[in-house]
């Protein structure tokens, strides 16, 4: 059906595009007139929550984005770091979390084709892909539908373009009932001196479609990604895109070659909004005016509108600014990789956006108020009250530690997510030195003889809940932690802030209160945000999900062979305890999933011994005095012994001597900055000295040896139990 440009603008017409009254009287204001139907459109693409930031813009600036290696922070298509020689590391993580519960597969699977577009639009070649998902309780009637799917539509397009998938995260809980959270992460590599950006410079230069046609699949879709869900949610199908990894296969190749010839000024991914967000992004960031002619552009959809048209989200499609010398060369490109190529509109030098369609002018608008006049809110927050302190002697102690641990190993959120990570292809490319299951995901720089990335993805959202400001701290600090295990140096890193309605001030605090924990985090770790998403209105019938600003981040290993796993302790090796005692059990795995109840505050993140203990474990394992290495998180001390002596199959002897406090809270405390490192016996002594004298506390553990896991008495479980009880949930739920 055509829908008509003449059709009347009413209040009701104006609030299904999810403006409020007073921003349509703004829009009235700057224009001098009512707009037509496309124009409002275009509107509401470009100020919505999706694409304007409008709730979150005035906190997102205070996090940290600069650093020694930062060459392109936020404000791009994706983060650009330095690695040395020459080279960057591109990257971001984006979140697809409406259309995944829509429509699972699709959903997904356009969520890593749109996060692929965001790194290769830059000229780098994706390396590496994480996604880290959310899902509702086991036992709701949608989640097992939905975590098929998803992680089907994850592993269809990763597995088919080609990029591996090193890591990522799997989580249950049934405030994610009504809205799961879908957050895809991707890195490539590029040339320092060959990235490209989204700003167009040049009058009259022509302005280029490429890639795959337009079709109506995806109209609306930033909006429908800017509102809550109701009952209504099954309409809200039609806009959810439908992705096609082989033909973003062969963008990609067609991408690079032309960037190769010295032909692109600018170029842009078509992702939310489509046409419409990327032309206005173009065309602003230079000063300069677009025009398009939309009877130009491919569609694969007869009597398509020009509303159609600007909003259609259809995947793998690129604009670009061209120089017009290049058209020939460049058009022969993408005809060679069976793609379409069209010159659909010019740069001008009038700063409108204008828009023609059958002979008709269907939209002219100011192209720099289109994004910068974007309403912007200072929104009511409440502060977080926070919970009271919970003493460890407060916690009753397990009845049987060893239940409790093969309870906890056996639990839907501890279990293993080999039967998630298995379906994905995650050695593609011939560079991956870890697979999933450890605390990042590593991959060989192959331009390089010993340079390896490190990747992590990482969010405790009961912690974010129980306080915002310590769990945004804690987001990041695990993070971070989780590359130094590996022996990585962090470098950046990109942030996915999923929230609720941001019009309910304790929702909006929780956004506040994040922020502000990951800002601290962030600068005192030396950590840049340099790139990311928020996605807000994460709500069905009123109920939000958990607070989940999810962070990804990247280091660098100069030498990968002296990198460490969770799993290459070897017998007779020393094991060691970096970190204070544990002695935090508020709002940990012990108290949720063995006493079945949410108490106490996170742990706090000492964000200086972090940064102590962090450098020094970093230093012995470049030194080559480690043979492995966890950091300790969620079920603490004990459930990161029984990680590593999973990973190896090898036992262990732990003596938990001199014990101050419970033993139950120096085993499931849930204390930050802390690692369990096995080191060759002879090494012990030499190591803990080191510690001593670089002021990092520490604790002898014991010594890697036999097949069974014996811990003072209190745990003595053979390691094929523990492996039987960890690898067998997920298997049997998905059953």
């Amino acid at each position: 059906m055509t829908i008509p440009n003449s059709i009347a603008i009413t209040p009701e017409l104006v609030a299904s595009h999810g403006l409020k009254p007073d921003e349509y009287q703004r829009i009235l204001d700057l224009i001098g007139r009512e707009p037509t139907f496309t124009e409002l459109g275009i509107f509401s693409a470009m100020w919505n929550e999706h694409c304007s930031y409008k709730s979150s813009k005035k906190w997102l600036r205070t996090l940290p984005t600069k650093g020694p290696r930062v060459i392109q922070g936020p404000g791009e298509n994706a983060g650009v770091v330095d690695i040395d020689d020459g080279d960057c590391v591109v990257f971001k993580m984006e979140s697809h979390n409406h259309p995944s519960y829509i429509e699972p597969y699709q959903g997904a699977a356009t969520g890593v084709g749109g996060i692929l577009r965001d790194v290769f639009t830059m000229g780098a070649r994706p390396i590496a892909a994480m996604n880290a998902l959310r899902f509702g309780a086991p036992d709701h009637p949608k989640t097992k539908h939905l975590v098929s799917g998803v992680v089907a539509g994850v592993g269809g397009y990763g597995n088919s373009f080609g990029v591996p998938t090193v890591g990522g995260e799997v989580e249950f809980d049934p405030r994610y009932n009504g809205n799961i959270l879908v957050n895809a992460f991707a890195a490539g590599l590029a040339r320092t001196d060959a990235i490209f950006y989204s700003k167009a410079e040049g009058v009259g230069l022509p302005v280029v479609y490429l890639g795959a046609k337009t079709g109506r699949d995806g109209v609306g879709g930033a909006t429908m990604a800017s509102a809550e869900f109701d009952e209504s949610i099954e309409e809200k199908r039609p806009t959810v895109q439908v992705g096609d990894p082989f033909t973003e296969k062969c963008l990609l190749e067609a991408c690079l070659e032309l960037m190769a010839t010295g032909a692109v000024i600018a170029i842009q991914d078509m992702g939310a909004a489509g046409l419409t967000c990327s032309a206005v992004e173009m065309g602003a960031k230079g000063d300069l005016g677009i025009e398009l002619d939309l009877d130009k552009v491919p569609v694969r959809e007869d009597r398509m509108s020009a509303y159609e048209m600007m909003l259609s989200e259809s995947q793998e499609r690129m604009l670009m600014v061209l120089k017009p010398e290049k058209e020939e060369e460049a058009e022969a490109i993408f005809v060679k990789w069976g793609l379409d190529f069209a010159i659909v509109g010019k740069t001008t030098d009038d700063l409108r956006f204008r828009i023609l369609h059958q002979g008709e002018e269907v939209a002219n608008l100011p192209i720099k108020e289109l994004g910068d006049q974007a309403p912007e809110y200072d929104r009511p927050w409440i502060q977080s009250n926070g919970r009271a302190p919970l003493p460890a002697s407060q916690v009753p102690a397990p009845a049987d530690y060893n239940a409790a641990l093969l309870k906890l190993i056996g639990s839907p959120n501890q279990s293993s997510r080999r039967w998630v990570w298995e379906q994905y292809d995650t050695l593609i490319q011939g560079n991956s030195l870890q697979r999933p299951g450890g605390d990042a995901g590593v991959v060989r720089v192959d331009t390089h003889p010993s340079k390896a990335l490190a990747f992590s993805s990482d969010v405790t959202p009961r912690y974010v809940e129980a306080d915002p400001y310590e769990g945004g701290k804690q987001a990041v600090a695990e993070c971070w932690r989780n590359l130094v295990a590996t022996g990585a140096e962090p470098l950046a890193a990109t942030d996915n802030l999923n929230f609720g309605n941001p019009e309910k001030p304790e929702i909006m605090g929780q956004l506040v209160g994040a922020i502000k924990g990951i800002g601290e985090a962030c600068t005192a770790l030396d950590f840049p945000i340099v790139s990311g998403n928020v996605s807000l209105y994460n709500e069905t019938n009123g109920v939000a999900i958990l607070p989940t600003p999810t962070i990804a981040g990247v280091g660098l290993l100069p030498d990968w062979q002296k990198m460490t796993r969770i799993g290459s302790a070897r017998e007779g090796d020393k094991l060691i305890m970096i970190g204070t005692d544990g002695s935090h059990l508020g709002s940990s795995v012990y108290l949720r999933d063995i006493l079945d109840t949410i108490d106490g505050p996170p742990p706090a993140v000492d964000l200086a011994a972090e940064r102590r203990h962090g450098d020094f474990v970093r230093s012995i394992i470049r030194n080559g005095q480690v043979t492995a290495c966890h950091d300790i998180s969620s079920g603490g001390l004990v459930l990161a012994l029984a990680e590593m002596a999973m990973a190896s199959g090898k036992g262990s002897k732990v003596s938990l001597s001199e014990q101050r406090g419970p033993a139950h809270a120096l085993l499931f405390g849930e204390d930050q900055a802390r690692y369990v490192i096995a080191v060759p016996a002879d090494l012990a002594n030499f190591v803990q000295a080191n510690a001593e004298s670089a002021g990092v506390p520490f604790r002898p553990l014991g010594t890697v040896s036999g097949d069974r896991l014996a811990i003072d008495g209190l745990i003595d479980l053979p390691v094929a139990e523990l492996v039987k009880a960890h690898e067998g949930w997920f298997p049997t739920y998905m059953d």
